[in-house]
Order: C-alpha cells, then sequence, then structure tokens
C-alpha cells in the first residue's frame, strides 16, 4: 500500500521539483548574463551592474540618456568604471542608493518615481544583480510614471528576473516596500 502511494507522488513531486529547478536556473542564467531587459521600449530598461562596453552598447543599440545605479555598496571600481562609461557615452549618471534588505520608505519611493519621472528617457535602471532593488524601481516606474496595469507593475518583482520574495528573508522587504507604495498610486 505504501509502495503504491509512493509510486503515484512520484510524478507530481517529480513535476514540482523540475519546475522550481527550471524557475530558480532561469534565474541564475539571467544573473550571470547581466539581466537586461527591456520594459518600456523606448523608454525604460533594466540590468545588473553594467560594464563599461555594456554601457557603451546599450547607449549605441538603445539610445540610453540617463542610468539610474540603485546600489548603496561602497564605491570602488565598479563605480569609476561606470561613471567613466556614462560621462564617455554622454549619459547623465544618477545616484539613487538603496538597501536591497530594508523597507523603501514610501516618501523616498515617491522622490525615487519624480527623479525617473524627470530623468532624459530612455532611462536604464540597475543595482548589482538587476532582480531585488532594480525590480522595486521598475515596478515604481511601470505603475507610477507609466501607468500600466498592476499586473505588470508586480511582474518586475518576479522569479523570471531573479527576485523570490519569500518571508523572513531581506529581499522581501522590497516587496513589502512596493506593496506599501502601490496603495499611494490607487490602482
Amino acid at each position: 500500500m505504501a509502495r503504491r502511494y509512493l509510486a503515484v507522488l512520484k510524478w507530481p513531486v517529480g513535476l514540482a521539483l523540475g519546475a522550481v529547478l527550471l524557475v530558480v536556473g532561469h534565474a541564475g542564467i539571467r544573473q550571470l548574463t547581466g539581466n537586461f531587459h527591456e520594459v518600456i521600449p523606448g523608454e525604460l530598461y533594466r540590468s545588473a551592474q553594467p560594464t563599461g562596453s555594456d554601457i557603451a552598447t546599450y547607449a549605441d543599440t538603445y539610445g540610453i540618456k540617463t542610468i539610474v545605479n540603485l546600489r548603496d555598496e561602497e564605491r570602488t571600481d565598479w563605480y569609476r568604471q561606470e561613471a567613466a562609461a556614462a560621462a564617455k557615452a554622454g549619459i547623465t549618471l544618477i545616484d539613487f542608493p538603496m538597501s536591497s534588505s530594508q523597507i523603501l520608505p514610501v516618501p523616498e519611493a515617491q522622490r525615487l518615481a519624480r527623479l525617473m519621472a524627470d530623468a532624459p528617457k530612455p532611462l536604464l535602471i540597475h543595482c548589482e544583480h538587476g532582480a531585488n532593488r532594480t525590480g522595486l524601481a521598475a515596478a515604481i516606474y511601470v505603475g507610477a510614471v507609466g501607468k500600466f496595469s498592476e499586473a505588470f507593475a508586480e511582474f518586475q518583482l518576479s522569479p523570471y528576473f531573479g527576485h523570490f520574495a519569500i518571508p523572513g528573508i531581506g529581499r522581501y522587504e522590497l516587496t513589502r516596500s512596493w506593496d506599501a507604495f502601490e496603495e499611494t498610486i490607487g490602482f
């Protein structure tokens, strides 16, 4: 009897495990390849930390006019390279440091929305991996600036981009930040 029960469970458990591995694998590949995405064509793009070469390519291919750096880490060589590449390409670099493990207060989210609304377009937003802080900023832009649907905004904070909203884990605070902010834009 127990053997028959285990045989029946084998397929659903295998399918569930396969689905989890597929999602995690997809997110991992995105992380390794720069996690670059066109969110709103000609207007908003998102990525992980771009290299100098990435910035030149994005400027040539997508006409990026502004980069919003969301990283709050110490500005070391990664930042010097980004600033130099942006200056060389004539791109405005704006720093809006955010924690990836703390709530972004609603007034700060509103300030970020205004900053992105006023920035010359096309706009590239990024953090280190392009999943968590970038996901929140993209959701804010899509909902508050672009006035797209709640579903499209919330998709920006999804496993597709590498964001996993698991209560008790620091990155969950960004999902909570979105939940608080979305109440102010009235979907």
